[in-house]
């Protein structure tokens, strides 16, 4: 009788994480040691290179979300669900970052924590909605029926992605419009910008190193 084949053991450290990780230190020294006070907001400022990096990366999750929600839906495949709710957790941990910068970045500028504007209504609608998708998760036990609902949520959640975005041309907003991503060139001095791009690449590179990290764990749970 052949004994079973041993799954291969996971390598002791996961070098694109420790990478990643890096990179956002790498960021963090460059914001707070190496990039110039903005003339008005002083220090706080230094809060938007976390505060719209994070932002722009649970975009990213929830997009992947919505994505492999799709195809779940279409194609029936686990792994996809899989995928989906590994990205959930992720866009749950960097809206969270959100909301949680955006309020200390208010309170020295507008003199407020939370003015009830509409962008961060709408974002922390959203981090209802992905903390809903979660719950559900854990509330249902039938795996494919989890799946289907979690992947309607899911693509639900996503849906306001473009509403957020859009919120400062579509309502009245205390938010500043874009100063990066905008039809003339970016408002930001050579330096700042440098800065929010380099802080941009590491968030996005840790996201999808937590979302990578995440699904793998699943995926071994599974296969034990």
């Amino acid at each position: 009788m052949t004994a079973p084949a041993h799954a291969p053991r996971a390598p002791l450290i996961d070098w694109f994480f420790a990478l990643s990780v890096a990179a956002v230190a790498a960021a963090i020294v460059r914001i707070l040691r190496f990039t110039p006070y903005e003339l008005l907001q002083g220090a706080a400022q230094k809060i938007y290179y976390i505060h719209v990096p994070a932002a722009i990366s649970a975009y990213l999750a929830l997009g992947i979300v919505a994505v492999m929600s799709v195809v779940f839906l279409w194609l029936h495949d686990p792994r996809a669900d899989r995928l989906a709710s590994a990205a959930a957790e992720v866009g749950l941990l960097f809206t969270t970052v959100v909301l949680i910068t955006g309020p200390l970045w208010a309170k020295p500028i507008w003199g407020a924590w939370w003015s009830w504007d509409m962008r961060l209504n709408l974002t922390m609608f959203l981090w209802f909605l992905t903390a809903a998708y979660m719950v559900l998760r854990g509330a249902v036990d039938d795996a494919t029926m989890r799946a289907r609902y979690s992947a309607v949520l899911g693509i639900l959640a996503a849906l306001l992605i473009p509403f957020i975005h859009l919120s400062v041309y579509l309502f009245r907003t205390l938010h500043p419009m874009p100063i990066v991503l905008k039809p003339s060139e970016p408002s930001l001095p050579t330096e700042m910008l440098i800065t929010f791009t380099v802080s941009c690449l590491a968030f996005l590179f840790f996201c999808v190193a937590l979302i990578r990290a995440r699904f793998h764990i699943d995926r071994d749970g599974d296969r034990a």
